[in-house]
């Protein structure tokens, strides 16, 4: 490995630990934000939902954008993006400020997410080496979702929540040193046009629903605002499946989804992240505001699920030749329905162990289900689409976030969190980890008749792969 390529693999691993922590570390502070900042419910929410919503709306046209102006370019703009925002959140004095910049961050994000792999495979020519420069960035993805809720309380308990986002400073500027002095240009001379109409009308399809999914209590479901943001949504949302029909170069190619098996990956993906990873932000709520916790606490609470999480997932490489990539995926989102299920024995006057159960039998589904997902995702289209696979299958679980934590939170007293009854808000959060636990189970359901038995069976005809589809592999199977 020579310098150029040592330096980017240190910085694109670097930045895309900083993007993945922002999406886990926010949960153990919102308690200190709400406090400080004088919001409710409907406001953390947004904290969550506003970078989440950027991330999925843009990686998709962030990739197309670097193979046409330069990869390094847009990454180095995508840093810039993301640590001047990172600044912004820690100065903010009010929720509606922060959570703008929020959204901006997401942005910045969604760019440094999209470019990566690209420089990777820039930088690592050779599919062996690719390979491991790729596990390194798959273990930095995985380590990122390890440590986040326990650096989130770190840094609240000990400093103060703007510690979050200050943190992202100084790595931000240092990689932007490292990018602009070690890292070569790139770009794809056939790189296509960009598909504005389909950006345009996803983001507004999606903002509307999540919009009205997070406002239908306050404002009523039968209001207007909240009728005229669904019928919105849904036309927005048809018109990006029209317009997609109809550019010659799609963000989201819809021939992909005659497959069944890449289907399955797409809404499997999306299942779990609106119902395990959704549900973070009310438990942590749950652990802090009802139990008493503080954030290092809660923090701790989530790290043996997590280090199951990723023991399972790394010891899965032999189970995947004997047992079909359905069977684990299926079988997984089983096992979080019922490790959602198990958070029921939480009530307003129990301690913190109540939740280890659920915790732990959802993180080892979920370290079932991840490189079993991976492996289809990527193995059901052909190599020159992997690169689009790994971007759809990322959209599809940052919108499950957004949208899960938007739906599960309709079902939550908004005014019982922070000071108001504490059975009113447990009995909301059962509704709606049942609500959650319905969704990882119709996934299940719909994971294990939409994905063929081929995918992962060694007692079956193998797919025949193509080295690039295999380097890409480890940098999802924790994301």
């Amino acid at each position: 490995m020579n310098t150029t390529q040592r330096w980017t693999l240190a910085v694109v691993s670097a930045a895309t630990m900083m993007l993945m922590l922002d999406i886990a570390v926010v949960n153990t502070a919102l308690s200190r934000i709400a406090e400080d900042l004088g919001t409710g419910l409907s406001g953390l929410q947004w904290v969550v939902d506003a970078y989440t919503l950027a991330l999925a709306s843009v990686v998709l046209t962030a990739g197309s954008l670097a193979d046409r102006l330069g990869r390094r370019r847009l990454f180095t703009i995508g840093l810039s993006i993301f640590t001047a925002a990172s600044a912004l959140c820690a100065m903010a004095q009010d929720i509606v400020f922060l959570n703008s910049m929020r959204a901006v961050q997401g942005v910045g994000a969604a760019i440094m997410f999209a470019v990566s792999l690209s420089l990777l495979a820039s930088a690592f020519p050779g599919a062996k080496e690719r390979a491991g420069a790729l596990a390194v960035y798959g273990a930095t993805i995985g380590a990122s979702f390890a440590i986040g809720p326990l650096a989130g309380g770190l840094l609240t308990s000990g400093l103060d929540w703007q510690w979050i986002f200050l943190i992202n400073i100084p790595i931000g500027i240092f990689c932007l040193y490292v990018t602009r002095a070690y890292v070569k240009e790139s770009r794809d001379p056939n790189a296509h046009g960009i598909d504005w109409a389909g950006q345009a009308t996803l983001s507004a399809g999606l903002f509307l629903l999540v919009l009205a999914l997070l406002r239908g209590n306050e404002d009523g479901w039968g209001s207007t605002p909240i009728v005229a943001a669904l019928a919105g949504a849904a036309v927005a949302l048809i018109a990006f499946v029209i317009a997609e029909t109809r550019v010659a170069q799609p963000m989201l190619p819809l021939r992909l989804f005659r497959d069944g098996s890449f289907t399955g990956a797409q809404v499997t993906a999306f299942a779990i992240s609106s119902s395990f990873f959704a549900i973070f932000l009310y438990v942590t709520l749950y652990l802090q505001q009802i139990v008493g916790l503080s954030a290092i606490e809660a923090g701790l609470v989530y790290l043996p699920g997590t280090l199951v999480m990723l023991v399972v997932s790394g010891a899965t490489a032999q189970l995947g030749t004997k047992v079909p990539a359905r069977t684990m995926i299926a079988g997984g989102l089983g096992l979080v329905a019922v490790g959602m299920g198990l958070f029921l024995l939480a009530g307003a006057d129990s301690s913190w162990p109540v939740l280890l159960p659920g915790f732990l039998v959802a993180s080892v589904g979920t370290g079932l289900f991840n490189p079993a997902l991976t492996n289809v995702a990527l193995s059901s289209v052909s190599a020159d689409q992997s690169g689009v696979a790994a971007g759809v299958n990322d959209t599809f679980r940052q919108a499950g976030i957004a949208v899960g934590v938007a739906a599960l939170g309709a079902l939550i007293p908004a005014q019982d969190a922070f000071g108001g009854s504490a059975a009113a808000y447990v009995s909301g959060m059962h509704d709606a980890t049942l609500v959650g636990g319905l969704f990882a189970a119709v996934g299940a359901i719909a994971g294990w008749f939409l994905i063929s038995s081929k995918y992962g069976a060694a007692a079956e005809t193998p797919v025949e792969q193509d080295p690039q589809i295999a380097a890409l592999r480890p940098a999802f199977d924790a994301a």
